[in-house]
C-alpha cells in the first residue's frame, strides 16, 4: 500500500465530505450551516490543493482544476460570511447566508468532480 496515495485519497475525500456537512441543511438557516466547518473546509481544500501538484498525466491537471476552483469558491464563501457578520451593518442575514451556501455548494461540485477522477483513475489503474 502507498502512504502517498492514502493521504492523497483521504484529503480529497475528507474535503468533500466537510464541504457537503456545511452545504446540507436549511438554506436560511444559521444553525444549520457552522462557522467552524466552513473554516475546515476551507483549510482541507487547501491541503488537497498543495497535494495535487506535481509531475501528473492531463488528469492530474483536471484534479487541479477542480481543486482550485474548490478553493477559489471556498474562499469567496469565507469572504462573504466575514463581510456579512463582521462589516455590514445588518450582521449575517438569510440573503447573505444563502450565498455563502450557494458558492460551497458549487465548490462540493468541484470536490465531487475530483473525487469521480480519483475513482476514475483507481479502477483504470494497472499493478
Amino acid at each position: 500500500m502507498n502512504l502517498e496515495k492514502v493521504v492523497f485519497g483521504f484529503f480529497i475525500l475528507l474535503a468533500a465530505t466537510l464541504n457537503f456537512g456545511f452545504v446540507y441543511g436549511d438554506l436560511s438557516n444559521p444553525e444549520h450551516h457552522e462557522v467552524y466547518e466552513l473554516f475546515a473546509a476551507v483549510v482541507v481544500n487547501l491541503i488537497a490543493t498543495v497535494l495535487k501538484f506535481g509531475d501528473r498525466p492531463h488528469v492530474g491537471a483536471v484534479h487541479l482544476a477542480a481543486s482550485l476552483v474548490a478553493v477559489l469558491q471556498l474562499g469567496a464563501a469565507t469572504l462573504v460570511w466575514f463581510f456579512a457578520a463582521h462589516v455590514g451593518p445588518a450582521g449575517l442575514t438569510s440573503a447573505h447566508l444563502a450565498g455563502v451556501v450557494s458558492l460551497s455548494a458549487g465548490a462540493l461540485f468541484a470536490n465531487v468532480v475530483s473525487v469521480v477522477i480519483l475513482v476514475a483513475e483507481t479502477v483504470t489503474l494497472r499493478r
